[in-house]
Formats: C-alpha cells, structure tokens, sequence
C-alpha cells in the first residue's frame, strides 16, 4: 500500500469556539469554521475543488455545506462516530494523494445542544443500536463501559480505589489547567484534585468532572499536495500518517477481554507508527490531542500510544509527564474533557490544535520546540471502537 507520508499538507484550519452556542445553528458554525480556515490559507471558497463534511447528528447529506458557497463541486458527508472528524480529513487527504483534486475541505460539525437534554442524544436513524446491528448483542452506556475500564485497571494494577480516583483526578485538573489558557474551549475554569474526587459519582469510579462535556461546534481543515503547499503558506504541516481501525466487537463478544487497552487504539498507533517512521512514540511525539471522553480513557491511552509502559500511567502521571512542560504534552488545548466534544468537529479541533502547536501559535499553551503531532479518536465504547491515529509534521522529511 503507498504511504501518504510527506505527499499532503495542511494549509489553513478554522476552528469555531465550542459550548452551548444556542444563538448559532449549524450553518453559522459551518461558516465560522470555515472561514477561518480560508483566511488562514489565504484563498476564496471558489477554490476548493472537493469537500467532506463529517457529522453524526447534524446533516444528513453533503447539502448540509451549501451555506459555505461550494457551488457544483463533489461534496460528500462522512460519519464513524467519534472519528468522524478524522474521517473527513482522511478522505479528503487521499482524495489529494490520488489525483482527484488539489485542493480539498475537510470540515466537521455538531449541535448537539438544542435538545435540552444532558449527553450525547441517541441514534435518529437505526433506533437503539447506532451500530446498525440486530440489537441482541450486549449493551451498556459510554459511562458504564469507561467504569469497568477503570475498576479493572484499579484491580489488575494493585490501585487502592482512592488511589486510582486522585490519579484520574489529575487527569481533570491538567486538562482544565489547559483549557483555562483557551479562549475557544467550552469551559475555562481550574479545578483541584479534591473537587474532582468530591464530585457526584457518574457511574462509580467516574465523577461528574471525569466525564467529557457535550458541546455545539465546527472546525475546518485545507489540505493540498505537499509540493504545493508553500504556494499557500511558508509553515504548512504535513501529513505522516492517517490510520483509522475498526473492530468486530470483539471485546464486547469474548469473555477474555481484559478492559485494560482498547485494540482498536493500540492498532490504529502502531499501523501510523510504521508510515510515520516513528520507532519511540515518547521520545519522537511532541505533543498529543487524544480522546479523553473520560479521564479513564487517556490514562489507559498513554500506555495504549506507547508513551508508558503497562501498568506505568500512574507513575507517570504524578511525575508531570503529560502536563504542557512535560516530556510528551498531552491535550495541551484542554482535550474533550475542558475544550468540550461536538462529536463530528471534534477530530479536526485536535489537528487544528497540533497545527497550531507546529507552527508554534498557541499562545500560552505553547509547548516548546514541537516537530511532530499526533492526534487520536475512539468513537464507540470499550471493546466495541473505531481507533484512529493521525501523525503530523513541520518538517517534510
């Protein structure tokens, strides 16, 4: 299989402000989005040549982009759950490594508040399975699935419950920390290890301040032939590697499935790993936006990306390892914990993170001498998931 390492570059990406947007419909956060990321490449919307729109609960076809002006152009929607953001940019960076088009719009969005309701609203489309399946199969809620993770990790690491809760809890305060230097992000606020630890139980050992928030918002990437991409802009990034991997259910099926590592997420890494040329995922990766649906989540994924050993997440943690001056900064934006998680934007709001990280523009949140980036997304639940790795660069090698 051809890699696409080195032969695609970002050259401009919009990211909206995430939250309760309540005065924007779709449409407004599809056009903030979007029109960022055109300034930022410095081009007009008549200039794109195909686009993808990822999205799980907000447009049901490509039509959903008409208000960005994308007249008679091949248009196409995407969805893969949590993935779907990354499932947009994929598309559109092979559509640009195949010859299909030199410039390309990859762009995700979801309004996921203006239904009043607390969490992620259930399937429109396949009722109550939003796997399409027969619905006799297991089935839990993403709080109960990330609950046995963390229990199972408590017990097979030898963690005192306590123990394993203030571990989790520094997970929180580090994101918040974050995402308190971010304007863009959902929340802004500090919090303290004993406010997380006090905080109402979800689905016991998870907090309420464990959990991710639900957010309305977009963000928009352009993506063009590396060769290019100076054309557009003196810093572009460049793509590695992009590698999406989608399980049979089997952790949900089997009776040996330990709860302690996704295969999806352990998968989708090393497969990106390979076409990136990355051979020490903690020594190479500068920074890291990863899926922290919930504190149980990113902790598990740092042994899952390979950036501690197994069972040695808690050590790291307390030693500082993921914070912004850390060996390997992670969701140095706030992550879906603080900046928050509109489902379908929420893979290219972690690129437009790293993006900005490369190019070194993030401000406060600056992480220092960055060469490459990874993000990552699990849509779906413990056993049952679609991993994704994404590797970027500022240096074409």
């Amino acid at each position: 299989m051809e890699s696409i390492k080195d032969k695609v570059a970002i050259v401009g990406m919009g990211c909206t402000k995430f939250g309760e947007r309540w005065d924007k419909g779709v449409e407004d956060l599809l056009v903030e989005a979007a029109y960022e990321a055109f300034e930022d490449a410095g081009i007009e919307p008549k200039q794109i040549q195909a686009a993808w729109i990822g999205t799980v609960f907000s447009g049901f076809s490509a039509i959903t982009l008409s208000p960005l002006g994308l007249q008679y152009i091949p248009m196409t929607r995407v969805e893969n759950m949590c993935a779907t953001g990354t499932e947009a940019l994929r598309a559109a960076s092979y559509a640009v490594i195949s010859g299909a088009c030199d410039v390309a719009l990859a762009i995700g969005v979801e309004k996921l508040k203006d239904a009043g309701t607390t969490g992620v609203k259930g399937p429109a489309i396949v009722g109550d399975n939003l796997d399409g399946s027969s619905g006799i199969g297991p089935g839990y809620s993403a709080p109960a699935s990330f609950a046995y993770m963390a229990t199972r990790y408590f017990n097979d690491y030898k963690l005192k419950p306590d123990e394993g809760k203030r571990l989790l809890a520094e997970i929180a305060v580090k994101n918040h920390h974050n995402g308190s230097l971010n304007p863009k992000a959902h929340f802004n606020n500090e919090l303290s290890v004993e406010k997380v630890m006090n905080a109402p139980i979800v689905a016991w050992p998870l907090g309420l301040y464990d959990c991710c928030g639900v957010s309305d918002g977009a963000a928009a990437a352009i993506v063009t032939r590396a060769d290019l991409a100076k054309n557009f802009r003196a810093d572009p990034i460049y793509v590695k590697a992009l590698s999406i991997c989608v399980g049979a259910r089997q952790g949900t099926m089997r009776q040996d499935y330990d709860f302690v590592h996704i295969e999806e997420n352990v998968l989708a890494s090393r497969k990106a790993y390979e076409e990136a040329g990355v051979k020490n995922a903690r020594k190479e990766i500068s920074i890291a936006e990863v899926h922290d649906c919930f504190t149980i989540h990113e902790m598990i994924l740092y042994e899952d990306l390979g950036f501690s050993a197994r069972g040695g997440a808690g050590e790291d943690i307390e030693a500082g390892t993921f914070k912004l001056d850390g060996e390997v900064p992670v969701n140095t934006d706030g992550g879906l914990k603080c900046f928050g998680h509109p489902l379908g934007a929420s893979g290219l709001r972690m690129m437009y993170e790293v993006y900005k990280q490369l190019q070194e523009k993030a401000g406060p949140r600056q992480v220092k001498n960055p060469g490459l980036g990874l993000t990552q997304n699990l849509g779906g639940n413990a056993g049952s998931g679609i991993g994704s790795v994404c590797i970027v660069g500022n240096e074409k090698g």
